[in-house]
């Protein structure tokens, strides 16, 4: 709880602190700006709160590991879903309209996190998990998107080490296979998720694994 918590409020932070041009710099999710991917960070904190006043009686049917779907094919930007939400980016027009709706329903967001019942459960995607375990495919998200927004703004801050080192560890618990010792756990995150392709050094080091990267979760 606490490190959703934490990844949330720096990943929160990092966008309150953009300059408007930023916004309009590419993110590292492909065939969006960083507008998009603010837009995207919206409709992620409106999932959690939906989801957090959505109960359910059975027994969870998800963790934190198996809530993800798998898939070896990097986004294009092409998909419908994606294609709307750059429209809906576009519609805010003034840059400071995204970031207040994002410091208003995130913060929201964040403090329905705190006041949830970790033990409690919940459904999403026609899936029961606990609060606990939803919250922690979120410390995923959060960080995996906190690289997208960095990955062109090198002066802005990146996520938390903690949320960096969580998210590694469950990545390499879904691939069931550990990166190299030599791979910083940006860098696990970035080549095991597809978000940049592994340098020959890195595929060197990867051994079998790397026929098997990307695990491209969703």
């Amino acid at each position: 709880m606490d490190l959703f918590s934490r990844s949330w409020a720096a990943l929160r932070t990092a966008v309150a602190g953009l300059a408007d041009d930023d916004l309009a710099r590419p993110s590292g999710c492909a065939g969006w700006l960083v507008r998009d991917l603010v837009c995207h960070l919206i409709i992620d904190a409106q999932d959690v709160l939906i989801t957090l006043v959505t109960p359910a009686d059975e027994e969870p049917t998800r963790d934190e590991l198996t809530y993800w779907e798998v898939s070896d094919e990097p986004p294009t930007g092409e998909d419908p879903l994606d294609a709307l939400t750059v429209r809906l980016a576009a519609a805010y027009g003034e840059p400071w309209l995204l970031k207040f709706h994002l410091d208003d329903v995130g913060s929201a967001a964040g403090r329905a996190a705190e006041l949830a019942d970790p033990s409690a459960r919940v459904r999403t995607r026609d899936q029961v998990l606990t609060v606990a375990a939803y919250l922690s495919t979120y410390v995923m998200e959060w960080t995996l998107h906190h690289l997208d927004l960095v990955a062109q703004l090198p002066s802005v801050a990146g996520p938390p080490a903690e949320g960096l080192a969580a998210s590694r560890e469950m990545l390499e618990k879904i691939a069931g296979a550990q990166f190299p010792e030599s791979f910083s756990d940006a860098d696990a995150l970035l080549v095991g998720t597809g978000r940049r392709a592994p340098t020959e050094a890195e595929r060197a080091a990867l051994g079998p694994l790397a026929a098997r990267v990307p695990f491209v979760l969703r």
